[in-house]
């Protein structure tokens, strides 16, 4: 990854997160989990997936599936950075009048499927890679799901049915922020050890620093990661990375701040930002 696409990826994710911030307002929203979610979301479109404005509904595209729904605003704001929405558009969130509200809609350009009910859209990215697979099309498919969203079963027998069909065109990207909702997943029910669970329902599994886009782009160059099996990244992310007041914390799930709380948040992120790029090496291959 060179120096000049890794600026990018970097200034585009805290474009973002300035996004998601300002949606926290006038009604909020997840802004906890969609920060969390923000470097993935950001990665997975400008560097993964075969998709852009011009082809949001060419049957040739790759897929993305927001299987946890709540963290739309990092897809509303990844969408605005990517040219596919006015960013003015943003304005109308939670309007009687328009579509951008707390989970994903197809009435926006770039949602492929309606999401919120946690654990269904997994069962829907494997149905599209095995339309894709006995089609003989090349389109590659991601589900991103939470790591509470795991305790639903039917996440379970989604990897089942997508290894009996040998879907290493399918990839479930975990975002493991270790909450669900507001309590820590290790409280609530204990999911580790991730990787062996996965592994042992037959998928392939890697894990990464969520927030490194150079490890992201390590272990997604290899895609697919072995042959016939479901590719499974876990994604080790902060809940609210980029706000230091609020990262890690099991009440900052939902947040609704004030026009003045919002702007000292924006002024949080940009003093954050600017403090890491001051102290990390980057490591450019």
């Amino acid at each position: 990854m060179t120096n000049e696409v890794l600026n990018d990826l970097q200034k585009t994710a805290l474009n973002v997160r300035e996004h998601i911030i300002r949606l926290s307002t006038d009604g909020g929203c997840f802004t906890g989990a969609s920060l969390s979610a923000t470097d993935l979301v950001v990665y997975l479109y400008k560097q993964f997936l075969n998709v852009n404005k011009n082809n949001l509904r060419d049957s040739s595209r790759d897929y993305l599936f927001l299987s946890k729904g709540h963290d739309v605003p990092a897809l509303y704001g990844t969408f605005v950075e990517l040219g596919w929405m006015p960013a003015e558009r943003l304005q109308h969130h939670l309007s009687p009048n328009d579509s951008i509200y707390w989970h994903p809609n197809v009435n926006v350009p770039g949602i492929e499927f309606h999401s919120g009910s946690l654990g269904h859209l997994p069962s829907v990215a494997l149905g599209v890679a095995l339309d894709c697979k006995i089609g003989g099309s090349p389109n590659k498919v991601v589900c991103i799901l939470g790591d509470g969203e795991l305790n639903e079963g039917s996440v379970w027998e989604a990897i089942l049915v997508a290894n009996a069909y040998k879907l290493d065109n399918l990839l479930f990207v975990v975002d493991r922020n270790f909450f669900q909702a507001n309590m820590p997943t290790e409280e609530l029910i204990p999911l580790e050890p991730l990787p062996d669970k996965f592994a042992a329902f037959g998928a392939a599994v890697k894990r990464v620093d969520g927030h490194d886009f150079t490890a992201l782009e390590d272990a997604l160059t290899s895609f697919p990661f072995q042959k016939d099996k479901l590719n499974v990244l876990i994604a080790d992310t902060r809940r609210g990375k980029g706000l230091p007041s609020i990262e890690a914390r099991a009440d900052r799930w939902f947040c609704n701040f004030t026009h003045d709380e919002v702007d000292a948040l924006l002024g949080e992120l940009h003093g954050e930002h600017a403090a890491t790029l001051e102290s990390e090496t980057l490591v450019v291959r």
